[in-house]
């Protein structure tokens, strides 16, 4: 015969049971970020729908090891464009490991139309480039907010060496609300290896875009409040989703070489 417990102690289980099970499903549900990318196929994601800037889309694929990765399509023929989400997203934070190849030109872009247009993280790796800060990019407008680039003086060697961007526009007070410096970005990037960006998106038409690359807070743009001197706030209005895909991206033009891809895994996203 099975004994049963007390009474009092039945009562005492029922308890905890209701107080404590609530909470763990909620900080479940507000802690959990699901996966965009599975590692095995591009379910969930598709090539954008109409012709943009860059090109008809690019070439995207899985590798044998769970790879996602982005080149020219055909390779090295300067056709490029965008990977985009099946689903649209307004306020979120992403998180996702990359290793791109040095010389190509890609990004992250957020709230994306179907022509790839929408505001980029910059994944700018090869000389004068950057990763981490912000441009609008849409062929009607575009404006870019770059504080610094890097180069690689030495192809043969993975070191990186910075500079200032040579537009003035860019290096004015007030363009971001935070930015690191090239010296704490350098010591963080691993320039041949994965890293790890986090974006947070929120707020309306005029975004606050938030980055980090290796636990390191690159920058917080808010796009109501920058000082950029050719920024107009009322045609990024006209130009900007508010709510759209997130985007890989693979540049058009010759930048990119017949062989040089992008990189990517561990995609998640949570909706803010």
């Amino acid at each position: 015969m099975i004994k049963l417990p007390s009474p009092p102690f039945a009562i005492a289980l029922l308890l905890a049971t209701l107080v404590i099970t609530p909470i763990a499903a909620e900080e479940g549900k507000t802690t959990s970020s699901p996966t965009l990318f599975d590692g095995k196929s591009l379910a969930g994601w598709h090539k954008q729908h109409e012709k943009g800037q860059h090109g008809t889309g690019g070439n995207w694929g899985v590798t044998e090891d769970g790879l996602l990765f982005g080149e020219q399509d055909p390779p090295g023929s300067g056709n490029g464009g965008l990977l985009l989400s099946d689903e649209k997203f307004s306020e979120f934070e992403l998180e996702l490991s990359l290793r791109p190849d040095w010389g190509p030109d890609s990004g992250v872009f957020v709230r994306t139309d179907e022509r790839g247009q929408g505001w980029q993280i910059y994944v700018d790796h090869h000389d004068n480039g950057n990763i981490g800060h912000i441009r609008l990019e849409t062929k009607p407008y575009s404006v870019a907010f770059r504080p610094f680039m890097f180069s690689r003086i030495d192809p043969d060697k993975p070191a990186l060496s910075m500079a200032p961007d040579s537009r003035p526009e860019n290096l004015e007070e007030g363009v971001y609300e935070e930015s690191c410096t090239p010296e704490e970005f350098l010591k963080v990037w691993k320039a041949d290896g994965w890293n790890r960006l986090k974006i947070r998106v929120t707020g309306g038409h005029l975004p606050i875009i938030e980055t980090w690359v290796n636990d390191l807070k690159v920058c917080r743009f808010d796009a109501s409040k920058t000082k950029h001197a050719k920024f107009d706030p009322e045609k990024a209005k006209e130009v900007a989703e508010v709510t759209g895909s997130i985007g890989l991206q693979v540049h058009g033009g010759k930048r990119w070489q017949a062989g040089e891809r992008v990189y990517w895994k561990d995609v998640r996203v949570r909706r803010l």
